[in-house]
Parts: structure tokens; sequence; C-alpha cells
């Protein structure tokens, strides 16, 4: 027999020639395996490398070298493995290590497969599909021999890989370009650990081991670290006593009985969650896609709605996740206790994307106090909260008597003397108007308007006559801008 002509023996010599020494099992493993990727390799092109020795070298101790470098983690995912390497010759060679194997080509997975199937291995999961960032594959490690650049392979890992864990390039010597575009471009995620030149030994095969630490966590992990640190139910159907709470939060009415809200939208939930921590209850997502910040309050509970109830409850289609907060009694309206110097603005709209609209811009402008009253929209409601930009967290209310009640409620509250500016089409120019150092603002309804008692002795804002009238709460807001405006001159 010719000296490293194909046989088990010489399979065996030329491994301990390289400083890899296996025992009986595990060289009879790795000789069945070459004998099934020699048999199946005509029909899926598995390999370019025939000539045996090559194989021996090449492939299968390259796959196991860096197992003798540096101690591997355990579950280690194979990306791009192509007919197994490195993946099954390093777990022949460590059988404790748990290995992934991904690979994006049919063919080549119906023969890892057979492989897997065929050796008995155990602890080898054979994917079925390439890695995507969005994949969540948990391993704590990841190692590739394939051809893309160290980035791409790092962007492919980023929901894949944990905090701490490593990730394995098999490289050539000339990579050096590639690691410094992985450590600019990826320095909030990973940091260099090692970087290793070496060869295969009694061979001129030159080789390059780079290794990355991840710094940062994906989002599998997020979720089991936030599992630990708070309360996880998941709701799948629309009968979940839950889930028809929350849906009744949709109403006024709902909101108003439960003392709850529901807040969406990415920068109005963080705001609240940071500025008002004690009124948050319930972080509310899509299954687990998108776990609350680390540093969120610890009583707070995480709700896992299905898709379809979770689209049920995201009336705005964010599709981030949802804040259920306690929203604060509002108390009576005195008017002569709550008349502060300055502004105090009435509201008596029924459309809650007004009411947030004017809030939001009573906030800005610095009313001094804030009256809803009866038949208002709830200041609370989430289109209200909404359209705020989350300044409805960040005031004060009081709840009065209807529009058509207002006189009749002043004149019994002694205060039927208090200044009261009011909003219609057909009133004074507002520009002429001198705003008393305090007063009440009173605009009209949607629709209706003013009632008639109050248009008489009522302010209006100029407009073009194409235009009929303005929408309530911007014509609100524009004389709050006028008032602020004038108490800088």
């Amino acid at each position: 027999m010719k000296k490293n002509s194909p046989s088990l023996q010489s399979m065996n010599s030329i491994l301990t020639g390289c400083g890899i020494r296996l025992s009986a099992r595990q060289l009879d493993l790795l000789w069945q395996y070459h004998q099934l990727l020699r048999k199946y390799n005509p029909e899926f092109n598995l390999t370019r490398i025939h000539s045996f020795p090559n194989m021996v070298l090449k492939l299968y101790a390259d796959s196991i070298m860096p197992a003798t470098l540096l101690g591997l983690p355990s579950p280690l995912l194979d990306v791009g493995t192509g007919p197994g390497m490195p993946g099954i010759p390093l777990k022949i060679f460590q059988p404790e290590l748990r290995i992934i194997l991904s690979e994006s080509r049919g063919k080549r997975n119906e023969f890892l497969q057979t492989v897997v199937e065929s050796l008995g291995l155990r602890g080898i999961e054979v994917l079925g599909r390439g890695l995507y960032p969005s994949s969540r594959v948990q391993c704590n490690g990841v190692i590739t021999r394939a051809v893309e650049e160290i980035s791409q392979s790092l962007e492919r890992m980023q929901g894949s890989l944990s905090r701490e864990g490593l990730a394995f390039f098999m490289k050539g010597p000339e990579c050096d370009a590639e690691i410094a575009a992985a450590k600019e471009n990826f320095s909030q995620d990973y940091e260099l650990l090692k970087d290793q030149f070496y060869n295969i030994p009694g061979t001129p095969h030159q080789r390059r081991l780079v290794v990355f630490r991840r710094i940062s966590a994906p989002l599998w992990q997020l979720n089991t670290e936030m599992a630990v640190k708070i309360s996880v139910t998941e709701i799948e159907s629309e009968k979940n006593d839950t889930f028809r709470g929350l849906l009744k939060l949709l109403s006024g009415k709902g909101m108003k009985k439960a003392g709850k809200t529901l807040v969406s939208g990415s920068k109005q939930v963080e705001d609240v969650l940071r500025s008002l921590p004690e009124v948050c209850e319930s972080w509310i997502s899509k299954g687990d896609s998108s776990p609350p910040p680390a540093d969120c309050p610890e009583h707070l509970n995480r709700l896992q709605l299905a898709p379809e109830l979770f689209r049920t409850l995201d009336i705005f289609g964010t599709g981030s996740p949802l804040l259920l907060v306690k929203i604060p009694e509002i108390a009576p309206w005195n008017p002569l206790e709550d008349f502060p110097k300055g502004c105090t603005l009435l509201i008596p709209f029924q459309d809650p994307e007004n009411v947030g609209a004017v809030i939001r811009s009573a906030v800005a402008f610095g009313v001094s106090g804030i009256v809803l009253l009866e038949g208002c929209a709830n200041p609370f409601h989430p289109k209200s909260v909404r359209s705020s930009g989350g300044a409805v967290f960040h005031t004060s209310f009081a709840s009065g008597s209807s529009i058509r009640e207002l006189s009749g409620f002043l004149r019994n509250a002694g205060a039927e003397t208090i200044p009261l500016l009011s909003l219609s089409a057909e009133g004074r120019d507002i520009s002429r108007v001198r705003f008393p150092s305090r007063f009440l603002l009173l605009p009209g309804t949607e629709g209706p308007g003013l009632p008639e008692e109050y248009r008489a002795a009522s302010l209006a804002i100029p407009i073009s006559p194409l235009v009929e009238s303005l929408n309530a709460a911007v014509a609100a807001s524009l004389v709050l801008f006028s008032w602020s405006s004038s108490l800088k001159i």
C-alpha cells in the first residue's frame, strides 16, 4: 500500500503528524465521514478537494485545529458549514460539544442529515437554513470557514450569539483590513479577543484564527434576563380576561372605570417609563419581539400577546410595545381656589385627538391650569396621549361643568366676575386684545362652537374668506401663542 493512500491508518498517520490524536472510536467516525463525503460528492458538489492527503489536511485537520488552540464554547454554531466543516470534525474531536450546523443549501442539508444519522452522533443539530441577523439561534459560540468578510458574519450572528459569546473566524493570513473594518463597524457589540497566526503542523498551509467576543446581548438573551427580572404572561386568546380588560381601555368609559390607559409609540413609552416609573404597570409586546429596557422598574409586568391580539390594541399600527399605565383621578374644579395668575384653559372638545393637541399647546405655552369641561374626551385616551406627545403626563387637570352650564356654575361658585375670553369666528380680532393678568380661555366645541351667550364678547382669529373656520384645537393653540408672546413684550 502506498504511503498516504486512502485508508483509516494513513488518515491517522497524517493527523498524528499534525499533532492531532484520536481514539480508535473517533478515528472510525472520521473515516466514516470521509467515506460519505466521497460517496455523495459527485451528486451534491460538496468539495473541490479530491486528493486524499489534502482532504485530511485541508478539511479535517484544519477543522480540528481551532480546538487545539483555544477552548470552544457550547453550543457552538457552525455558520456556512457546507458539507459539515468545521462542525462535524470538531464534534468527533470533542464529543461533549453541542454543535449546530447552519447551511442554506438544501442538498447539503440532506447530506448533513445523512452524516448525523449514519454516524449516530448525539448533541448535534442540522439547522436546515442559513443564519441571518433576525435569526435567534441561541448559542455561546459561532465558528465559520466561510469566505465572506468578518463584518458580514458578525452582522449575521447579531440575533444569535450570546453576550460574552465568542465568534471564531478561520481565515487566511491576509485579513488585516477585514479585522480593522469589523472593529470599527461593531465597536459597540464586539471586541477583538485573539488574533493568532498558525500553520497546519508539518505543512506550509498558513492560517489565522481571529476571535471576537460579544459585549452586547441579543434579543433572546435580553428576553431571558427580563423573564427573570419581571413576571411574563403569555396571552394567546381573545377570550383571555386580561386581554378583554386591555381592549376596554380603547374607550373613554372603560379607561375611566379601570383608571388605566395604553401609551403607544416608542418615544412616548420611553418618556413615561423614564420620567414616571411609578405609574407604569405592564409592558405589552407582540410575542417576545421587544423586551423592556434593562433599567425598567422591578414592579413592571410583561404581557406577551399573540400578533393578532397585539394588532387589535396597537390602534396606530406602530408595531412597537405598548405601556399600560395608571392614570390619576381628576378632582372637581373650584374656580375661586383654582384660578392662578395667567391663563386657565377650559377644554370642551369631544374629539380625543383635539384634546391631546390643545393640551400639548397648553403645556408648551405655559398655561396655569387646565379644566376639562363635562363631555370633554378623556385626556388619557390613547388618541389624546398620542396627539399630546405625552404632555398629558406632565400637567394636572380639574373637571368642570358642561359648556352650556358654565355661566351658571361660575355664578353659583361666586366667580362670575372672573375674566373669560371665548373664541368664535365672529368675534373681535385677537390682535387688538389686551390679555388680563389672569383669565379663563374658552374655545367652542367642534361643530356647534360656542353657546350664544358667549358669542357677543368673543375673540376671533383673522383668516382668509376661502376658509370657513379653523380646527377648534388649532384656534385655541393660536390664542395661547398670542397670549404667551404678549407676556414677553
